[in-house]
This record gives C-alpha cells, structure tokens and sequence, in this order.
C-alpha cells in the first residue's frame, strides 16, 4: 500500500489541504484512493508512536490501526495529513533546529507501517514569518525562551529534511514553499492523492479565492473556460497575472513583530531561505514542487 503522509509545517495550509482532499474522497475511492476524516486518526496514530518509544508494535499493529481508520479492505492509497505529526507548535524549535527528533518520529511510522511505501510531503515557510506564527501559538512569553538561545539566522529547512533522509532513506519526499501554494493548490492535491496531472478535482482553486478579488475569480474562471486546453505551467502563468491584479492585500501581506527584529534582520532571513529553497530543490530522494 502507498502511503501519502503530509506532516505541515505548521502554519501553512492550515488544514485546507486536508479539507480539499476530503471533497474528493467520494471519486478519489473510485481510483483506490482513501482519505479518510482526519477525526479518525491523527489521535490514534500519535497514542501508537507514542508507545513505540518504549517499545516495538505488536505484530497486529498496522492491521489493527488500519481496520480502526479505514473499518475495511486497505486501499492502493492512503492519504493522512497532520501539521502537529512531528510535535506541537511550542516544540517546533529546539536545539537550533526545526522539529527535533523528527527524524525518530517518521522512523517509527515507517516501522509500523513496514513493507508499505511511505511518501512524505512538507510545506516549508519563510523563517522570517514562520518563527512568529508558531511563537504566537506557544505558551511563551518570551520570544528568546521559545527559541532556547537559537539565533534564527541559523535554522535551515534543509538540515530537518537532511536528517530525515538520513533516518528514512526509503521514504520519498515532496517540498514546497507556503508561499507559492496559491499557485500550485491543484498540483500539491493531486501529487498527494497519487494521481495523473491532467485529472479533474473539485477545490483547485479553493485557496486563490481566498486571496483574489470575486471580481478576479469570476474573469479568472471565464478566462479558463475560453482556454480549456493549457497545461499547468500556463495555468500557474496566468494565475500569477491575474494575482498581480486582482490579489486582496491584506491576505497576502504579513506583518512581523517581534521584539528586536528589525526590517534588515526580517530581509536576511528571507535571503536565507532563498539559499536554503535552492539548496534543497538540489537534495537527491526530493522532489521540489514549484510555480
């Protein structure tokens, strides 16, 4: 069985990815693709990885798990999204890392599900507004106890995924930068649903119409409508036309502040994830998805 994990990061999809997939469960099934409620098992699969760490599974594990999500036949495919699979928001920065121990925590997934083929897919953010985003959601006060004395210049995206491949050289990885998902949506839904580039789904274009105008979605989809041949990378071009239109401000700015950061330091960190992006489209076993 394929196995489609989407772990976050936090702070990016906020759990619209999962949300779309479910409006196509009923026509993924069809095709052998489950998605089933998240309700059903991110508690279960955390309680069991949880108790892997003072222990192996049971020999029935997977089979019992599996019959508590799915109560039936497995599927070609399942697909299962957590943003909190690596560790809660207040644990997201640690030791001068992204998610410490991460690594451990996909081993033993791949352990529990020993002999199916684990894919991976990740959503990173810019530094410079993630840090915020997940310090907001963490019981800190202060930003220095959140980041353990961490200098923020410091973290790379790329380190976190190079320890997991290092951990999991089997599991096959899908990156890409929160930033650019409104131009991608479709794609990212149907790479981690497994299927073919050109397949119809319903909420493609869920997330653009959070950030472009009525007015802009409404020419934007009779523009498609005259144009029912493009591929992808038109689509994602006339998207990023219609964005630099249309686009609502206020959705897509972001405002950091944060004590001490000035606008040099917010700059050099999203200069170092510029680098860090490049690096990792470089990385072997990783696929970097892409406008």
């Amino acid at each position: 069985m394929q196995i489609a994990l989407h772990a976050g990061a936090h702070n990016t999809d906020e759990d619209r990815l999962p949300k779309c997939l479910l409006k196509n469960a009923e026509d993924f099934a069809q095709n052998g693709i489950a998605v089933p409620p998240p309700s059903t098992y991110r508690r279960l699969i955390r309680d069991t990885l949880n108790a892997m760490g003072t222990g192996n599974p049971a020999p029935d594990a997977r089979d019992l798990l599996l019959g508590a999500i799915l109560g039936g036949d497995a599927p070609d495919r399942l697909v299962l999204s957590n943003e909190n699979f690596f560790s809660v928001p207040k644990m997201a920065i640690n030791k001068g890392v992204f998610y410490p121990g991460a690594e451990d925590k996909l081993a033993r997934f791949c352990e529990l599900f020993e002999g199916d083929e684990v894919e991976l897919f990740l959503a990173i953010r810019d530094p410079a507004s993630f840090l915020p985003a997940v310090f907001a959601q963490s019981p800190d006060t202060e930003f220095l106890d959140f980041m353990n004395g961490a200098d923020p210049r410091d973290l790379r995206w790329s380190e976190l995924i190079q320890r997991l491949r290092a951990r999991v050289p089997s599991v096959r990885f899908t990156i890409w930068c929160n930033e650019d998902t409104p131009l991608i949506w479709a794609q990212l839904i149907r790479e981690i649903a497994g299927l073919e580039h050109n397949t119809k789904i319903i909420g493609g274009f869920d997330l653009l119409s959070e950030i472009m105008s009525k007015e802009g979605m409404k020419r934007f989809r009779a523009y498609l409508k005259e144009h029912p041949d493009m591929n992808e990378i038109q689509k994602r071009r006339v998207i990023a036309a219609f964005l630099n239109k249309f686009v609502i401000e206020d959705e897509v700015e972001e405002e950091v502040d944060l004590p001490g950061w000035s606008e040099d330091l917010v700059d050099e960190l999203s200069d170092i994830y510029d680098e860090d992006v490049f690096a990792i489209s470089r990385l072997p076993g990783v696929t970097m998805i892409e406008p």
